[in-house]
């Protein structure tokens, strides 16, 4: 899980700086007038915002689904061993038993 919000969080940087770079290559090389030029970086930047936000909510969307996985994984296993200490205490609870059986009928015997 955390390598892959490194690994979103790396795409996220690389969005941004890569989004950066083209908007400064557009106005350094753009040979239309300086309205259309903002428009088209309005264009990018708001592009640039939609993909980052869908990359957002998928990272989201997966580290819920893991913390689900995990969660649930740790609920079967602490099932698992709250069956398991019950089994090993009725078998303790059987032994005492007979044991003390076994001395009530030698105190009989006796």
């Amino acid at each position: 899980m955390g390598n892959n919000m490194n690994g979103t969080r790396n795409v996220l940087i690389g969005l941004v700086i890569g989004g950066l770079a083209g908007a400064g290559a557009m106005l350094l090389f753009a040979p239309q007038s300086g309205k259309r030029t903002r428009d088209a970086i309005q264009l990018k930047g708001t592009q640039l915002r939609d993909r980052t936000s869908d990359i957002v909510k998928d990272a989201l969307a997966q580290a819920r689904f893991d913390t689900h996985e995990i969660t649930s994984g740790v609920r079967e296993k602490a099932g698992q061993l709250k069956q398991h200490g019950q089994d090993k205490l009725v078998k303790q609870l059987d032994r005492v038993s007979t044991a003390l059986d076994a001395g009530k009928a030698a105190v009989k015997a006796a």
